[in-house]
C-alpha cells in the first residue's frame, strides 16, 4: 500500500467535458471507399479491363463516297429499284445472327409502303378533306424520320465494326436526307471490306511421299543377314 501511495497511477480519467463527443449519423461507416487502383479503362463493348498502353484506334474513311453509287452496277441498280432488298443483305452481313429476310419485309412495309400510300394520297387529293390529307401526310413524315433512325442505328453498327466516321454527318441524318445513297455506300464497304478478310495468302506444302516395305525388299534385306549368319556359323575355333 505504500508503495502505491509513492507511486501513483499514470492513467488519468477523463470526464464528459474533456473527451470530445463526435457524432456519427446512422450509415456514415458505410459509406464506399473510393480506390485509385480499380480505376482502370475498359472496353465500352464487352467491359473487360485495358492495358494503361492501350489506345482507341481512329476513326477510318469510308472506302467511297456516299455518292458514288455508279461504282457498283449492280447495288445501285438494287438500291433504285429494291432497296429494301439491298438494306436486308446489309442487315445480315452485319449482324450474322439476323436473316436478312426480317429487315427486308419491314423495310418494304414502312417505307415502301409509306411511299405508295404518299402517292396515293397526293392523286387523290381532290377527293379527300384537306384535314386528313394533312394529318396522313404528317403520318408519313413522322414514319419517315422513325425509319431513318432505325436505318440509322443499322450504319452506326456498321461504324462501330470497322471503326468509320461520321460521313457526311450523322448516321440517323443520313439515311432521312440521304436514305438510297447510304444503302448503296455501305453495300459497297461491306463488300469491299469481307473481300479484304477473306482474300488470305495460303503457302501449300506438299507431304513427302509414304515409303511402303514390300516384300521383294524383305526378302532382299533378309538375304545378306542369313548369309552372315551362315558366315557366322562356320567360323571354327582353331588351338594356336
Amino acid at each position: 500500500m505504500a508503495e502505491e501511495m509513492n507511486h501513483p497511477s499514470s492513467y488519468v480519467k477523463l470526464t464528459k467535458e474533456q473527451a470530445p463527443v463526435e457524432e456519427i449519423s446512422p450509415g456514415e461507416l458505410n459509406q464506399p471507399i473510393d480506390v485509385p487502383q480499380l480505376h482502370v479503362h475498359k472496353c465500352n463493348e464487352c467491359g473487360q479491363p485495358l492495358p494503361e498502353s492501350y489506345q482507341a484506334p481512329a476513326d477510318e474513311p469510308w472506302t467511297t463516297g456516299i455518292c458514288e453509287c455508279a461504282q457498283d452496277t449492280e447495288s445501285c441498280w438494287t438500291g433504285l429499284f429494291c432497296p429494301c432488298v439491298l438494306f436486308g443483305r446489309n442487315v445480315e452481313q452485319i449482324r450474322e445472327d439476323t436473316p436478312w429476310t426480317w429487315p427486308c419485309i419491314c423495310h418494304a412495309v414502312f417505307i415502301e409502303g409509306g411511299l405508295a400510300f404518299a402517292a396515293v394520297t397526293a392523286g387523290l387529293h381532290g377527293m379527300i378533306d384537306p384535314r386528313t390529307t394533312f394529318l396522313i401526310c404528317e403520318g408519313l413524315l413522322f414514319s419517315w424520320w422513325m425509319c431513318g433512325i432505325y436505318t440509322g442505328l443499322v450504319r452506326q453498327s456498321l461504324q462501330k465494326k470497322y471503326h468509320l466516321e461520321n460521313s457526311p454527318c450523322d448516321p440517323c441524318m443520313v439515311h432521312c436526307c440521304m436514305h438510297w445513297c447510304a444503302l448503296c455506300q455501305e453495300h459497297r464497304e461491306l463488300k469491299g471490306r469481307l473481300l479484304d478478310e477473306t482474300f488470305v495468302p495460303i503457302t501449300v506444302v506438299n507431304p513427302p511421299p509414304i515409303q511402303e516395305m514390300s516384300a521383294a525388299s524383305d526378302s532382299h534385306n533378309s538375304a545378306p543377314l542369313s548369309t552372315n549368319g551362315a558366315d557366322r556359323a562356320n567360323v571354327e575355333m582353331q588351338p594356336l
